[in-house]
């Protein structure tokens, strides 16, 4: 096993482990208590257990070399889990929008919750600290998206704790159960939120693209080094999970040999892999300096990614 995934596997026991014990707590607690929003708030942290399960069957799937089907790898089933996530939060809030909006409009009375609510609800904050801290540090340290992705959905569940906190607050100073569900919705609302982030975060890796400009900057820098090497244009990135493939056209000397024109090459895959970390492949098509080619595919060369950055490219 490598450390990648071994990194991959053991945040993912944490945080199915963590969330587990949360959820059990809240739910029971907002069961006991009468409070909806504690409720929702379970719901929300029994999601991060399918989340976590979901992130350990990855970490399985990402682990195995390319095969004929998969040359590239299996990668990419880290960027499917996490999409899988965003479909089960959005699933769970707007589950618990529906319930809750329902109960408002059914206009029946409602008692005020009891302070065991408020109880679970504190220790729920604590232990999501703890739980997002840990995705955060395991993430950066494997260079997951999905495990960040899952740090930052705990970081917005510790928000979630503290509104479902202030509305018990305010339900008990002034003895309005109606409080309770108005804060439950809220609660699912932002869990729809936070769905459609973590959703077109991981659509941009799935149509093939990257809204971060720094690694063409590195491409560009390095091509730089190469003596014999110029005008690299055509540039593109693919995301594979952590990793990155490289695809671009520089210009040689026509006169030059087959074998010297190789030779820059690799030079030039050898400095792109130097200056940008985690590169899966590198490919490098040669062309004669001056070459001009009519209806070639969009891709960055050094002026476009100035514009890009200044943002005039469109």
């Amino acid at each position: 096993m490598t450390s990648r995934v071994s990194l991959l596997r053991r945040a993912s026991l944490i945080a199915l482990i963590g969330n587990a014990l949360l959820a059990g707590t809240k739910l029971i607690a907002g069961a006991i208590s009468g409070s909806l929003a504690v409720v929702g708030d379970g719901i929300d942290s029994t999601t991060d257990v399918a989340v976590a399960i979901v992130a350990l069957f990855a970490a399985k799937i990402v682990d195995k070399p390319g095969d004929r089907e998969h040359p590239y790898g299996h990668s990419r089933a880290e960027t499917v889990a996490t999409t899988v996530l965003a479909f089960i939060l959005f699933f769970a809030g707007a589950q618990l929008f529906l319930r809750t909006l329902g109960d408002i409009l059914s206009g029946a009375s409602h008692v005020l919750p009891s302070r065991i609510a408020i109880a679970a609800t504190v220790v729920s904050i604590l232990g999501k600290l703890a739980l997002a801290w840990s995705q955060f540090r395991y993430g950066r340290k494997a260079g997951s998206p999905m495990l960040i992705a899952n740090a930052k959905n705990m970081r917005g569940d510790v928000v979630v704790s503290v509104g479902v906190l202030l509305g018990l607050g305010f339900t008990f100073v002034l003895g309005i159960p109606l409080l309770d569900r108005v804060t439950a919705l809220l609660v699912s609302l932002w869990i729809v939120k936070v769905a459609a982030g973590i959703f077109l975060e991981t659509n941009i890796e799935l149509m093939e693209g990257n809204n971060d400009r720094g690694p063409y900057s590195a491409i560009f820098a390095a091509v730089e080094e190469v003596e014999g090497a110029g005008n690299p244009h055509r540039t593109r990135l693919r995301r594979l999970g952590s990793l990155f493939i490289v695809d671009l056209d520089i210009e040689v000397d026509p006169s030059m040999t087959v074998a010297d024109a190789h030779d820059i090459a690799i030079e030039v895959e050898n400095a792109i892999k130097g200056r940008l970390p985690g590169v899966y492949d590198v490919i490098v098509h040669i062309e004669p300096r001056g070459n001009r080619e009519e209806g070639e595919r969009y891709g960055l060369r050094p002026s476009e990614q100035d514009a890009a950055k200044d943002g005039t490219l469109r």
